[in-house]
């Protein structure tokens, strides 16, 4: 059953945060059938059930979805949804994906030439605030409850509080660090203070969390905070300049001990399941043994159009048969780049008349091929420019469409953590010199990835295959439009550089090098105004 996250719950702080600082904290709710802050927190049972305010502010984008009431203005509001907004910063930027629309600002960040008024930077921005918020608020008042079980409420409250973290530090730098509900105006706080607070805090909850596997699906348990923390120490020598990859071994290590595993079987007892994580009952087919943090979908209960509606819609246009995905249309928006498409060359087994490529043995490479071009002339308005990706369904596995009978809305959840995920993270963490993991144990996650792609041991490397540069690649293949690539490009040094190009990088055709300050988005400039504390990120 998934969590459902459309339940009328008190809108107890502010829609439009700013410096995540709120002085109407005790207004009363327009809505008559919202509850009072009172009678959120009046006993355990209800603050359960505020809890989810804190998961549904990830999924959704407001009080009355899909549109209407929202959480953020300023923004359209289906674009204002978290993961949203996390493809288009983190896979928009990249090799991984294009997209044909105008909207003002999007075409700016395939580009990389966004500005501190880009309203995708900054909308993502207020959504993460807003999580800080929301979070701050449910720890003070949950924390006046005298019943045990509320312990473990606040650990999954400060979870996702670090998480919004995790994110701030990524995709801003030096950021605020608010953790009570204040009017001031706040300080700007380092990287690396909220690096150590984010660890500190996972640290800390560990154990109030529930034990691996106890948590009911779509809320997060202890191996969430150990797969966050092996993702923080990963990207530690970028962020603050630390080593801190046997710590990432450490942390992915009682991650792949816990009771998550990888879905190595499809439901009907085929070799070959990866697909089956994208599809619309991933939250029962298996997939959700392998989804450690995920945002959860219902074509009925939680619309948006964000989230995997918007990466199934998105993504189909030119001679894409929208009923092959279980939706009424496509949006003719996303593509790929050949740079995506080239990582699975050793896979291939067919390709046209052109010598382009059209099938592969590698099930990982969910390509859509037929009237559309591999090289990308033009983005704008051109959806057969780019090689479609068929990734996301709002099919099950056996054919069905979801929920929605009108096919506007998706039922399939997301993952924002998985094993697969984990794996890749203890190899790369050892080839680049982590203790307490080893080559050969790096190498059998990896087999297992790709005998899970291919159906069978065909694709299997060797101890000197698994090098730093095959496990990018490889990331790249496992993980692509997952909210990664950005991310492990700049930990690469492959992001701003002229080391690595790709289609329309830059804004050149062919891809150039940008400026190395593009490696952080801006801080919202009326932020910025409105706050003096702040500094603007160097180059805007």
């Amino acid at each position: 059953m998934k969590m459902n996250y459309i339940k009328k719950l008190a809108l107890i702080i502010p829609t439009l945060i700013i410096v995540s600082c709120h002085d109407d904290l005790d207004q009363t709710p327009i809505d008559p059938d919202s509850f009072t802050e009172n009678d959120v927190f009046a006993n355990a049972d209800e603050a359960r059930g505020a809890l989810a305010k804190l998961y549904a502010s990830l999924a959704l984008t407001g009080q009355q979805g899909p549109a209407g009431q929202p959480d953020i203005s300023g923004i359209d509001e289906g674009t204002s949804q978290y993961s949203r907004m996390l493809f288009s910063l983190n896979e928009l930027t990249t090799d991984n994906a294009v997209v044909g629309w105008g909207d003002p600002g999007l075409p700016n960040l395939h580009a990389m030439s966004w500005g501190a008024g880009n309203d995708f930077t900054t909308a993502m921005y207020y959504r993460l605030a807003q999580e800080v918020s929301f979070c701050n608020s449910f720890i003070s008042n949950a924390s006046s409850l005298d019943d045990p079980s509320v312990a473990s409420f606040i650990a999954e409250a400060r979870f996702l509080r670090a998480f919004a973290y995790y994110n701030l530090i990524d995709l801003y730098g030096n950021v605020p660090l608010v953790t009570q509900i204040s009017t001031e105006l706040p300080a700007q706080n380092s990287r690396e203070e909220i690096f150590n607070y984010i660890e500190a805090e996972l640290t800390e909850i560990q154990n109030n969390l529930n034990e691996s596997g106890a948590s009911e699906y779509g809320r997060v348990d202890r191996v969430a905070a150990w797969a966050l923390l092996s993702k923080l120490y990963l990207n530690a020598e970028t962020w603050i300049g630390q080593d801190r990859y046997t710590d990432a071994i450490t942390y992915a290590n009682q991650v792949i001990n816990s009771s998550y595993q990888i879905n190595t079987v499809d439901a009907n007892g085929n070799g070959s399941a990866y697909d089956e994580l994208f599809l619309a009952d991933n939250d029962s087919n298996g997939a959700q043994d392998e989804f450690i943090f995920a945002l959860n979908f219902d074509g009925n209960s939680s619309r948006t159009y964000g989230g995997t509606t918007f990466l199934v819609h998105a993504a189909i246009g030119g001679d894409m048969d929208a009923a092959a995905f279980g939706v009424n249309g496509g949006w003719s928006g996303l593509r790929t780049t050949k740079a995506l498409v080239n990582k699975f060359d050793y896979a291939v087994t067919a390709s046209d008349e052109d010598g382009n490529p059209t099938e592969w043995a590698d099930h990982r490479a969910m390509f859509f091929t037929e009237g559309q071009n591999l090289e990308i002339n033009t983005i704008a308005n051109t959806f057969t420019d780019g090689y479609a990706v068929t990734k996301f369904k709002n099919i099950d596995s056996e054919g069905n469409a979801g929920s929605d009978a009108g096919g506007d809305f998706v039922d399939t959840d997301l993952p924002l953590i998985r094993m697969a995920e984990i794996y890749l993270t203890y190899a790369e963490a050892v080839t680049r010199g982590g203790s307490g993991g080893n080559t050969q144990a790096a190498v059998g996650y990896i087999n297992e990835l790709r005998q899970r792609a291919f159906g069978n041991t065909d694709g299997n490397i060797s101890a000197s295959d698994l090098t730093v540069d095959f496990v990018l690649d490889e990331r790249a293949r496992e993980l692509y439009w997952e909210g990664q690539r950005r991310t492990d490009l700049i930990r690469y040094n492959d992001f701003t550089s002229g080391s690595y190009l790709w289609p329309f990088k830059g804004g050149s055709q062919s891809g150039t090098s940008v400026d190395d300050f593009r490696a952080l988005f801006p801080l919202p400039s009326n932020i910025i105004l409105i706050n003096p504390n702040l500094t603007q990120n160097t180059g805007y």
